[in-house]
């Protein structure tokens, strides 16, 4: 297959972001015989090392680049009531994220120390709290969750090992909304990084495409890296 100079670029992002866990440049010519992942439940459950979730990337990161753009431009009725988290993942992500957390009997956190990693914001009551599916439900939705089972979007929805699930201020949550890296960024500028990278894991372990904007958007945050 012919690479494009705009796919050149978005190799050059994908193998930046592999090479951030291999600890070692990657060969832009070998990602022609990287395999395609089919689907998320055909990946590990678990946690996977970081020679394996650069390979995802890598992996993903390519077939990304052959992908149909006019998905990103559809509008499709989701259902969000198959995608919301249950309470129990609340909990967890909330014990998670917080320092020094209280529960109640029913091991509901109540209290704590959260800080808001968008915007830097610190909380003490854990009912001020939103819980961000960091790649919006909308986005995936329309990046390729559309195609997935009931069970494959739950779990997405609930995903407690990739960096899906996040406890942030309100007011970052409401901003940040079904909004991805090219039309939201966190406020925190220290926070780029991360959020580039993180945006770049679970797109690339669930296989959901990356537009054009986007990763032009993910190679300005990593640019500073």
């Amino acid at each position: 297959m012919r690479i494009h100079a705009t796919q050149q670029t978005s190799l050059e992002l994908i193998a930046r972001m592999a090479a951030k866990y291999l600890g070692s440049p990657l060969d832009l010519a070998g990602l022609k015989a990287v395999p395609r992942l089919t689907s998320p439940e055909d990946l590990p459950s678990g946690r996977t090392s970081q020679a394996a979730q650069a390979a995802q990337i890598v992996a993903s990161g390519y077939i990304l680049l052959t992908v149909d753009e006019s998905i990103h431009s559809e509008i499709t009725q989701q259902p969000t009531e198959q995608l919301a988290e249950d309470e129990e993942t609340v909990d967890v992500v909330l014990i998670r994220d917080g320092e020094d957390v209280k529960t109640n009997r029913n091991c509901v956190p109540q209290s704590g120390i959260w800080t808001s990693p968008y915007d830097g914001l610190v909380f003490t009551e854990a009912h001020k709290l939103d819980i961000d599916h960091f790649v919006p439900l909308k986005n995936a939705w329309m990046s390729g969750a559309s195609e997935w089972t009931d069970e494959q979007r739950e779990a997405f929805a609930n995903d407690l090992t990739h960096p899906q699930l996040w406890a942030v201020s309100a007011h970052a949550n409401r901003q940040k909304g079904d909004k991805g890296p090219d039309k939201w960024k966190p406020p925190l500028t220290s926070f780029y990084c991360t959020y580039a990278e993180s945006w770049v894991d679970v797109k690339g372990y669930y296989n959901l495409t990356i537009s054009d904007s986007e990763r032009d958007a993910l190679g300005s945050m990593l640019d500073d890296c």
